[in-house]
């Protein structure tokens, strides 16, 4: 049983911005504990009851993008995306925020994810595609914050890699390239802790070289 339910009374506004909310979660009298994140005071989960809980939709979604074209070796797509809390390029899966309107949709992490994958690739995935949600719900780093992203896969069918394209960048998004990783090169990346430029990774990173050198795509 959860006997730390906070109630919405027990939220206590501290910054407010279009971008980011920094609220105080007083769980007991005296206590405090602070949340960093994206969300509306009346949708943070830490108010949510059980079935709300278990029900809700994550703020994103990551996407783990394999690439099948004639006579090749499948890939894996990452890209080098500058993530200014760390000041680099980092290797990264495709991956966006759920828009209000995909939360319509029957499937919203999976159109969320047709988009991102366009606008982050160029690539428009087909119905003749395979696109599946592998975990509808992950919270990033829940000691300082309720973010969450649902894991999406997709295999696409391309008939080269020339289609790649960056320019669908959006607000500040920024790019630098492809990663196109044969499974050993993937693990390789997982192995090393790092990418080819001796770089750290992302958790999400981690997660998607681990769904394809698993090989659990092809299930």
């Amino acid at each position: 049983m959860n006997d730390l339910h906070i109630t919405e009374e027990q939220v206590k506004s501290l910054y407010e911005t279009r971008f980011i909310k920094v609220f105080d979660l007083q769980y007991a009298e005296g206590k405090h504990y602070y949340d960093a994140t994206r969300r509306n005071k009346e949708d943070l989960v830490a108010i949510k009851s059980e079935e709300e809980f278990k029900n809700m939709l994550p703020d994103a979604v990551t996407c783990i993008v394999v690439l099948k074209t004639p006579g090749e070796e499948p890939r894996l797509l990452m890209s080098y995306e500058y993530r200014y809390p760390t000041g680099h390029y980092l290797l990264s899966p495709p991956a966006g925020l759920i828009d209000p309107e995909d939360r319509e949709a029957d499937q919203p992490q999976v159109v969320t994810a047709k988009r991102e994958i366009l606008e982050e690739t160029g690539i428009t995935v087909k119905d003749t595609d395979r696109v599946y949600t592998v975990n509808p719900c992950l919270f990033s780093t829940p000691g300082m914050t309720d973010e969450s992203n649902a894991l999406v896969a997709a295999v696409v069918d391309v008939p080269d890699l020339s289609i790649l394209k960056q320019t669908g960048a959006v607000g500040s998004e920024r790019f630098d390239g492809f990663a196109l990783l044969t499974e050993a090169d993937a693990r390789a990346v997982l192995k090393n802790g790092r990418d080819s430029n001796g770089h750290y990774y992302s958790v999400y990173t981690w997660a998607a070289l681990l769904y394809f050198t698993a090989g659990l795509w092809k299930e």
